[in-house]
């Protein structure tokens, strides 16, 4: 029986248009879909820009973690709401065809403001008010956030604004065609905009192939000049970048012009460039070097610097540079390592014979094994560990996990129902948590702790200008607690480590996943709301 595909989607009517779009497409091809509703934190915080929520992917991560949490085997995107770097394990499985690329702007009333010097438009997008003001300087730009009706009522509720940009395919695909709407033709569209995208598990076949059968190929070539355009500039919602290319059937040629503006308008550097189609590899890297080579950083900067920062927060674990971009830009971010890892020489005598039921509850517990021992040399029979990433490095350094639970005390209570053989090993650090061993040990189960590895507290005093902490483990809030105070918000990774900062802080956030990168936007919502 083949496989019926689940579309991830969001709620709103046009977000379901797409979806429905998608699922018709397929259908063509001879495949069965559903649509699995999904919200998003854009979806959800209305009353700000996009660009204060600071989150890249604001719209796009919910569907995210539901892909990857196995509930949806594709999620349909606007493609201009797509962050340029996926999260690991997920694709771009297809790009539909273009539908229209322009902005346009719905008017209130008459077009006579035009020529007056206190005008009022309404967007959420930064590009768009950078490029507004940058055309009309001495107009004003507020703010307009929620789906296309919601946005078009509060334009008709609204007594002060003369218009709203809002973009032209949202409208068509919802077959709202406002009277005296204006095509904003001189205004630079978002990368991808226009485009719907449709991405899936890199590991599953059976949808990329169905998905494949869907691409566009000139839209294809066209969006990814853009993205490439936005990547280089390590532009984000947070930059007023806009970036267009499309094909000239006649020449055969790819065409491009990109603009990066400062936030308020001010400033601008725009470039335009052509290149063969076939040949056009290194057009996006033309353009972007054209733009930087003008001052596009330090103009970036300089708008970074002008930003006054929210807050200020604390990492206990040191963060990629992608991690950090993931943070609001008003924002600021310190971090080092609290823990320290030290891996021990595990005695060969442990793994001299075959174990049937092994326990790892971290990736730390994953390398001292390997930092002792072979793939080769490991003869486990049923492994069973903490944690989605856990998993994948086991799987992918040392064989099939049997059971994977989100905690520690999940886990436990699984082993204690379900296991035959009432022995397990458990590679440990020297400072773990006694929930796992102490709940297995009550249901006559023997627990041979194996010491693999040391965890050595290292805590750096934080300034009282930091308002927040992020925590990952208890032993990063007992490393935290021999140099600081708890008058402070803890951001914590699960809810065993929330338990333990619950003893301490009185002020305890948890992230909706096990994840860096979920507490990072955990911090975003947080600083958003407040």
């Amino acid at each position: 029986m083949q496989k019926i595909i689940r579309i991830g989607t969001r709620e709103s009517q046009l977000a379901l248009w797409q979806a429905n779009k998608v699922r018709t497409e397929l259908a063509e091809f001879g495949y069965e879909s559903i649509l699995v509703p999904i919200k998003s934190l854009g979806d959800i915080v209305l009353d700000k820009p996009l660009y204060e929520l600071g989150v890249t992917g604001v719209f796009t991560k919910s569907l995210d973690i539901a892909m990857l949490n196995g509930d949806i085997d594709i999620a349909v995107h606007s493609l201009k709401d797509v962050p340029t770097a996926l999260p690991e394990g997920i694709v771009q499985a297809a790009v539909l065809k273009r539908g229209n690329y322009n902005d346009v702007l719905v008017l209130k009333g008459n077009e006579e403001f035009f020529g007056t010097p206190n005008g009022i438009i309404a967007t959420g997008s930064l590009r768009r008010k950078a490029m507004w003001l940058n055309r009309y300087p001495t107009h004003k730009v507020e703010g307009l956030r929620g789906n296309v009706n919601t946005r078009l009522q509060k334009l008709e509720d609204s007594e002060t604004w003369n218009g709203a940009i809002f973009a032209a395919a949202g409208l068509e695909r919802l077959g709202i065609n406002p009277e005296g709407a204006i095509d904003l033709s001189w205004m630079i569209s978002a990368p991808g905009q226009g485009a719907i995208m449709i991405t899936a598990l890199e590991k599953d076949n059976f949808v990329l192939d169905a998905c494949e059968q869907l691409n566009h190929h000139e839209t294809k070539v066209c969006v990814g000049v853009e993205r490439e355009f936005l990547r280089l500039l390590e532009g984000g919602c947070t930059a007023p970048i806009g970036a267009l290319a499309y094909v000239n059937s006649k020449t055969e040629e790819v065409n491009f012009k990109g603009v990066l503006l400062s936030k308020d308008g001010s400033k601008k550097i725009k470039v335009e460039k052509t290149a063969k189609l076939g040949n056009h590899r290194f057009l996006a890297k033309d353009c972007a070097d054209y733009v930087i080579n003008r001052g596009g950083k330090e103009l970036m900067l300089e708008d970074d610097e002008n930003q006054s920062k929210i807050a200020s927060i604390y990492s206990t674990k040191k963060l990629s540079e992608l991690q950090k971009e993931t943070l609001s830009e008003a924002i600021g971010i310190e971090d080092s390592d609290f823990i320290k890892i030290r891996f021990n020489r595990i005695p060969a005598k442990v793994i001299k014979n075959e174990i049937e039921n092994v326990i790892i509850t971290s990736q730390n517990g994953v390398e001292a094994i390997l930092n002792s021992f072979t793939k080769n040399e490991l003869k486990f029979k049923n492994i069973y560990c903490v944690g989605r990433r856990t998993k994948k490095l086991i799987e992918n350094r040392i064989g099939k996990v049997t059971k994977v639970a989100k905690n520690a005390k999940t886990l436990a209570e699984y082993l204690s129902k379900e296991l035959e053989n009432k022995e397990v090993t458990y590679f440990c650090s020297n400072v773990r948590m006694d929930i796992l061993p102490a709940y297995l040990k009550t249901h006559s189960i023997v627990v041979n702790e194996v010491e693999a590895y040391k965890t050595m507290l290292s805590p750096e005093t934080l300034s009282d200008e930091i308002s927040g902490v992020l925590f990952y483990s208890p032993s990063g809030i007992e490393s935290y607690l021999q140099e600081n105070n708890t008058k402070k918000v803890a951001f914590c990774i699960g809810e065993t480590t929330a338990q333990v900062a619950r003893k301490h802080f009185d002020k305890v956030e948890v992230a909706n996943m096990p994840s860096v990168e979920s507490v990072l936007e955990l911090v975003n919502t947080y600083y958003s709301g407040n």
